[in-house]
């Protein structure tokens, strides 16, 4: 089949009447697309709600271990008296 041959072929197919489609089609699309639409917003904001507490559970930790602070030596004295 060459182009001109395939060209045809779409164009045939699309030129086509649409197949008819239920009536009760349409509503039970949109019933499925509003219950995903909420369950995904639902996800969203748990998935919000979880990255905000562990922000605030990181900054909690942070400010009582402070990590970016040196530990104290526990291997020599501290040397004193110079």
């Amino acid at each position: 089949m060459n182009r001109a041959e395939r060209e045809a072929a779409v164009r045939r197919i699309m030129e086509r009447a649409a197949a008819p489609v239920p009536p009760e089609l349409y509503a039970e699309a949109v019933r499925r697309g509003e219950r995903r639409l909420r369950r995904l917003r639902l996800a969203r904001r748990v998935l919000w709600l979880l990255a905000c507490a562990a922000a605030v559970a990181f900054a909690v930790w942070a400010a009582g271990a402070r990590p970016w602070a040196e530990p104290p030596s526990q291997t020599t004295p501290p040397v004193t008296g110079w």
